[in-house]
């Protein structure tokens, strides 16, 4: 080997060494974990195992989730052909109906796998195969989102049935090919919106491909990801500015500075919808917290990563705030407007319990908020799933 290669290759070791394999860029695993979509086999088997004990407080949290209207056995699945949703839902035509026959899946097959009453897998089979039977396309304004929303929920729903319920669902590859060909496309591509919608889009575009297992769409989504990741919570090391996405074109300080709601002082933690309002922030943290918990059960764990850091204090910033105290002046323009949601539980238990980053404040919001519900669109029952889940 020449003196020349030689240098050249003991430099690129040398670099290797120092990057971190956790903050590699991820990858789809070699073969994928099943079920692997926000919740693993482990952690449905410490819920388990805890409600049948009566401990809390996931007995709490698992009798809440049975009282509600997504764990009766008598629903019945609403499919549309076209589900058309305008801006805020408005033309509303199958989209209330879509989210909430795919959270009703997933919870009926939660309930399948603590209780293991089959009516309960039959039941979510029931939903799934209704809407892969007819769906064919979403339409309008709020589309990307809304695939995102439903497209989340529905790849948990099928993990847990597909992998772990021992009785038939003949219609499995119907719902594959649903989520293929009607959902994936819509989400894949990512959004120029704000950032809650494309972090929505990817959590659904990973769970879809987790279920199909899909490598390539599981790296692209995982790519973009990351990529809205950095510009969508603050740190200070991002410099004077926020990070931004190429494909905005934000090019310039007044730009970021609209594009963050008119926000031009920036703190760690902060994030590009917090002055917009905190329930569409908590959107956004919730589904960054979904793919960081998705990403560690498939053998990447990005809580070690920049996004485990952009999320711990994007959590704490809001917590804070959502807690009571009131904001200064520098902090849209001294107005906040909160409703931060039931969007803590996932990233608490992964940040605070299993990596021992102190986080007085979250845990504070996580505690009073227990047990943790659903918000009606894709976060649901996650205190029964997480809460000081240890696997």
């Amino acid at each position: 080997m020449r003196r020349t290669e030689l240098l050249a290759a003991v430099a690129a070791l040398v670099a290797g060494a120092l990057v971190r394999p956790a903050d590699a860029v991820p990858s789809a695993p070699g073969v994928f974990v099943h079920p692997g979509v926000t919740v693993s086999k482990g952690q449905l088997d410490f819920t388990r195992s805890r409600v049948d004990a009566g401990a809390q407080p996931w007995k709490g949290a698992f009798d809440q989730m049975m009282a509600s209207k997504y764990a009766d056995l008598n629903r019945a699945p609403r499919p549309r052909a076209v589900v058309e949703c305008g801006s805020y839902s408005n033309p509303n035509l199958g989209c209330t109906d879509e989210r909430e026959d795919a959270i009703a899946a997933y919870t009926q097959a939660l309930a399948w796998y603590v209780t293991r009453d089959e009516r309960h897998a039959r039941k979510a089979i029931e939903l799934m195969d209704a809407w892969s039977a007819v769906i064919r396309d979403h339409t309008n304004s709020n589309a990307p989102l809304q695939t995102g929303w439903a497209g989340s929920s529905w790849p948990k729903a099928a993990e847990i049935i597909k992998h772990t319920y021992p009785g038939t669902w003949a219609n499995s590859g119907r719902f594959a090919t649903m989520l293929r060909t009607v959902y994936l496309p819509e989400v894949i591509n990512g959004s120029n919106s704000n950032g809650n919608w494309e972090l929505s889009m990817m959590e659904a575009a990973v769970g879809i491909s987790v279920f199909l297992e899909d490598k390539a769409s599981y790296d692209k989504a995982m790519g973009k990801f990351r990529t809205r990741t950095a510009a969508y919570v603050y740190l200070a090391s991002d410099g004077d500015l926020p990070k931004t996405v190429p494909s905005q074109n934000l090019d310039t300080r007044e730009k970021i500075v609209r594009y963050w709601q008119g926000q031009s002082t920036f703190v760690d933690g902060l994030s590009q919808e917090t002055c917009r309002d905190f329930t569409h922030t908590g959107y956004g943290l919730s589904a960054l917290s979904h793919v960081a918990e998705t990403s560690r059960i498939q053998g990447q764990d990005l809580y070690g990563t920049e996004v485990g850091e952009r999320l711990r204090h994007g959590l704490g910033f809001h917590a804070k705030y959502q807690l009571g105290t009131a904001a200064p002046g520098w902090l849209c323009g001294g107005s906040l407007k909160r409703g931060l949601g039931p969007v803590s539980e996932v990233g608490h238990n992964a940040l605070a319990n299993r990596l021992g980053h102190a986080m007085t404040n979250t845990e504070t919001l996580t505690l009073r908020g227990r047990p943790a519900g659903s918000n009606n669109l894709f976060v649901a029952w996650e205190t029964l799933t997480h809460g000081d889940n240890p696997a």
